[in-house]
C-alpha cells in the first residue's frame, strides 16, 4: 500500500481498490438526483418572492387583497428547505463543529463523519416515521388549512416525506464516501 501526502501534511493510505462498482453507481445516482432537486429547489425562493410581491401590490396598491399568497409562500418555503436538504448534505454545506475535526487527519475525519452520519440517519429515520404517520392522517381526513383559501396539506406532506427519503439516501451515500476515504480509496 502506498501513501500520498494530503493538505494537512499527514500521509493517507491509498487503496488500490476503490468502492465496489454497485456502490459507486449508487453514490453517483443519489448525488445526481440530490443535485437536480437541489437546483430546482434553489429557484423556489424566486417563486416565493414573486408571490409575496404580488400580495403586496394587490393588497397595498390595488386595494384588492388576496387570501392565498401567504399560505402559498409558506408551502413554497417548506419545499425550498426540504428540497435543499439532500443537496446541502451532498455539498457538505451543513454545520460542523471544527474544534476537534480540523485537527484530525483524513482517516480520523472520515471516521468522525461516519459516526455523525449514523446519528443523522437515525434522526432522519425518526423524522420520516413521523412524516409518514402525519401524511397517512392527512389523507384519512383530507386535511386542509383553516383559511379562506382552504388548501390541502397533502401535497406538501408528500413532498416532505419524499425529501426525507432522499436525505436518508444521501446520508447513506455519505457513509459510503467516508468509508472509502477512511480506506484511502477514491470515491469517484
Amino acid at each position: 500500500m502506498s501513501t500520498e501526502s494530503v493538505t494537512d501534511g499527514s500521509p493517507a493510505p491509498v487503496s488500490l481498490r476503490p468502492l465496489p462498482a454497485p456502490l459507486r453507481l449508487y453514490v453517483r445516482a443519489v448525488d445526481a438526483i440530490s443535485g437536480g432537486i437541489g437546483l430546482v429547489s434553489m429557484y423556489l425562493v424566486f417563486l416565493m418572492i414573486g408571490v409575496l410581491l404580488l400580495d403586496a401590490v394587490t393588497r397595498n396598491l390595488i386595494k384588492l387583497p388576496q387570501h392565498w399568497p401567504v399560505e402559498f409562500a409558506q408551502f413554497t418555503l417548506a419545499a425550498y428547505y426540504f428540497g435543499g436538504g439532500a443537496y446541502s448534505l451532498r455539498e457538505g454545506a451543513h454545520v460542523r463543529m471544527d474544534l476537534l475535526y480540523a485537527r484530525m487527519g483524513v482517516r480520523g475525519r472520515a471516521l468522525m463523519d461516519i459516526a455523525t452520519s449514523v446519528c443523522m440517519l437515525f434522526y432522519l429515520g425518526v423524522m420520516l416515521w413521523g412524516a409518514v404517520a402525519s401524511l397517512e392522517y392527512s389523507i384519512e381526513i383530507d386535511q386542509r388549512l383553516f383559511s379562506l383559501w382552504n388548501p390541502s396539506v397533502i401535497p406538501i406532506k408528500v413532498f416532505m416525506a419524499a425529501a426525507l427519503v432522499l436525505m436518508i439516501l444521501q446520508g447513506v451515500s455519505l457513509v459510503f464516501k467516508d468509508y472509502a476515504a477512511w480506506r484511502g480509496a477514491d470515491t469517484r
